[in-house]
């Protein structure tokens, strides 16, 4: 219990460097798994955890090949998890009242960027946060066949893990002492990854306003 209050305490603190070096390989697998493939982890830290796991290996606290092997493999098992999920789930998930750990308006949010997307989504969303952990599971809904939901699903769980934690690594390689601003460069990518979401905001608002007229 001990050792689960204070896996929440650097979560939330949003010391991720601290939190690997606690956790290690496990905790950064039980993150990475459970904010793709369980409801429950849509609050947890995914880009910005991989990229400041790829710096620690840069910075030669990790091993970069084992923790990509490592990850990926969480990332497509999670995605699989949800999409089996939603295919038992069914529709009344969407009828599921909201709770402290279950917000049906991501869900829904999801559900319209896939109606729009497509079964790229599963690809896309794997780069925004939020849409990550629901689009899997609105595929398994939407019952799109499981080869077709795989090839996707290994493409962006693969591509996802990669390009963070390589983005994390060549930026120590190239940036003396980049760990020492590991806070400014995390704030970065998690700027980069909301950045999708506000600019479709802002654009449905600026196409709505005429209509308000």
């Amino acid at each position: 219990m001990e050792t689960l209050r204070h896996f929440f305490q650097l979560v939330l603190s949003s010391n991720l460097n601290d939190l690997i070096r606690w956790g290690g390989y496990t905790a950064l697998a039980v993150i990475v798994f459970a904010e793709t493939g369980l409801l429950v982890g849509f609050f947890l830290p995914g880009d910005s955890l991989l990229v400041t796991a790829g710096i620690l290996a840069g910075a030669g606290e990790l091993n970069l090949l084992w923790l990509n092997l490592l990850l990926c493999a969480m990332a497509i098992a999670g995605d699989a998890t949800g999409y089996y999920i939603g295919l038992k789930s069914g529709p009344r998930l969407f009828k599921r009242d909201d709770s402290l750990l279950f917000r049906k308006a991501h869900l829904l949010r999801t559900k319209a960027f896939y109606e729009k997307h497509g079964g790229k989504t599963i690809i896309i969303a794997r780069f925004m946060p939020l849409v990550r952990t629901f689009a899997p599971v609105v595929a398994g809904v939407g019952q799109m066949p499981y080869a077709r939901f795989a090839s996707f699903n290994v493409v962006g769980g693969i591509g996802w893990v990669v390009s963070m934690t390589c983005t994390g690594y060549f930026i120590v390689k190239a940036i003396p002492n980049a760990e020492k601003y590991i806070h400014y460069i995390v704030f970065g990518v998690i700027f980069l990854s909301i950045l999708p979401g506000i600019i479709a905001y802002a654009r449905q608002r600026f196409a709505a306003k005429p209509s308000e007229q």
